[in-house]
């Protein structure tokens, strides 16, 4: 590391050191906030993303090179509004101290009470990815600004335009002391996440949440990691070929299969192989009839992933696979002002090859035959714990075998995706797909400290005289109550 470069990092740190400063001497001096002022923060939110549509849908153009306006307006501004006011409605409610039962239970009967009181935590860093940087920054916002926090956020460099756009939306309706938007590339990034907050939560690659979570370490800052790994599908015997299809092909298409969530791999019986194969091509031809210059197809954000998914088709195809690229009306993607590629199936693929190792993140699909459901049940579970898992079919019997035998951060069954969506679950990851969850309630829960609260009884009866020394005759009782079978 050259001198030059080590005064620039310290800088960096110096900054963010100081700004995480300002942000926590705000918060104790004033406290925790009341549920007004958190809904003040929420509602904000909500104008900023309503009044910089059009903003926001250029930026997220601008960045990826071709990505549809009115899948962003679903995915990155309709899909962060929701969650804003699912909180903003439900807060009030959400900070009422928790009521829990004293142990023993005669202490209650005398006057005495537990209580559980959710506490802001303090100061939250959230670092956003580049796939969805503005619904991935918003939506844990909810939980995070619910639960009566201030945050500093660092959204990804691989969409710069957008990156300073959040910059200029949060300090138009914040001070920096309530939410601050801190830009730069990877050196500000570590820098970040080796700051002393009071929770941070990373959204992003396993490979870079490892990272993050050793840089917290130092500080023992608690993470909520979002990561990713290869969500798989399930079809079922019982399941309709047609509408499967248009559905997983749905989730993979959207933003071009640039999505944590997105089907990774599907397991299909080996008799319907064929048969999805073609109700695929047949859903992607109704979705997208032409690719090239189509406003509703979304381009792969940068020249390196371009290569990188390339080099998976390349390597599948030299080690045996089956390629169908689906290219409804034949167009030549090989000289394009920007970077789509067809949505591609990979049939049969084997484990030694790239797409079967790594998160695909791209329009690619590889497609495995199974005989019997056990056989894609073990498949599953002979690998790392997904983030999501999609079952399809009407097999109750089968479909609660699936549910039962795998572990995954969550489930949709019949269509992919959509239980990230239900504000009333918890989402988060388990394993290598990460840990910690947000959304809804259990987003508020997750960014507060949740304090346990002992009120005594007034009184000084007997039953707590007796366990105090000198010991009697009342605390033999009492342990001959409690010590046994």
């Amino acid at each position: 590391m050259t001198g030059s470069s080590t005064i620039a990092d310290a800088a960096v740190r110096l900054a963010l050191n100081g700004l995480l400063a300002r942000q926590r001497e705000a918060q104790r001096r004033d406290g925790a906030p009341p549920a007004a002022v958190r809904i003040d923060r929420l509602n904000r939110c909500i104008a900023l993303l309503v009044d910089h549509r059009d903003e926001i849908e250029a930026a997220l153009n601008a960045d990826f090179g071709a990505r549809s306006r009115q899948a962003t307006a679903f995915t990155d501004i309709a899909s962060s509004i929701g969650p804003l006011k699912h909180a903003r409605d439900r807060v009030a409610r959400w900070m009422r101290p928790q009521r829990r039962r004293t142990t023993p239970r005669l202490l209650w009967l005398f006057g005495a009470r537990a209580e559980i009181h959710c506490q802001p935590k303090g100061v939250v860093g959230l670092i956003s990815p580049w796939n969805f940087p503005v619904n991935l920054t918003f939506a844990p916002l909810a939980g995070v600004l619910a639960a009566g926090n201030r945050a500093m956020i660092k959204p990804s460099e691989v969409t710069p335009v957008t990156s300073e756009l959040l910059k200029k939306m949060f300090a138009s309706a914040f001070d920096e002391e309530e939410i601050a938007v801190v830009t730069g590339g990877p050196e500000v990034g570590q820098a970040f996440s080796g700051l002393a907050f009071d929770h941070l939560i990373f959204t992003g690659a396993t490979s870079i949440g490892r990272k993050v979570m050793r840089a917290a370490a130092e500080n023992l800052v608690p993470v909520t990691l979002e990561l990713g790994g290869k969500s798989p599908v399930v079809i079922g015997r019982s399941a309709d070929l047609a509408i499967a299809a248009a559905r997983i092909m749905n989730g993979k298409t959207l933003n071009a299969g640039q999505i944590c969530l997105a089907p990774d791999y599907v397991l299909v019986p080996a008799d319907g192989m064929g048969a999805f194969v073609e109700q695929a091509k047949a859903a992607v031809g109704r979705m997208f009839p032409t690719l090239r210059d189509n406003p509703d197809y979304t381009a792969v954000v940068a020249d390196r992933h371009h290569a990188r998914l390339g080099a998976y088709v390349d390597d599948a195809r030299a080690k045996g696979a089956d390629i169908v690229e689906i290219n409804p009306a034949g167009e030549d993607l090989r000289q394009q002002p920007h970077r789509r590629i067809a949505p591609t199936l990979i049939l049969n693929p084997t484990d030694d090859m790239k797409v079967m190792q790594e998160e695909i993140f791209g329009p690619l699909l590889p497609v495995k035959a199974y005989q019997k459901v056990d056989d894609a049940i073990d498949y599953i579970n002979a690998h790392d714990r997904p983030l999501g898992l999609y079952y399809f079919g009407t097999d109750t019997d089968e479909r609660d075998r699936v549910l039962a035998r795998t572990t995954s951060g969550g489930v949709t069954v019949n269509d992919v995706v959509m239980h990230v969506a239900q504000e009333e679950l918890p989402f988060g990851g388990i394993g290598p797909a990460g840990m910690g969850v947000y959304h809804g309630e259990d987003g508020f829960r997750e960014f507060s400290h949740r304090k346990s609260v002992f009120h005594q009884m007034k009184r000084d009866i007997a039953p707590l005289r007796m366990l105090r020394p000198p010991f009697g005759a009342g605390i033999a009782r009492y342990l001959a109550t409690q010590i046994r079978r």
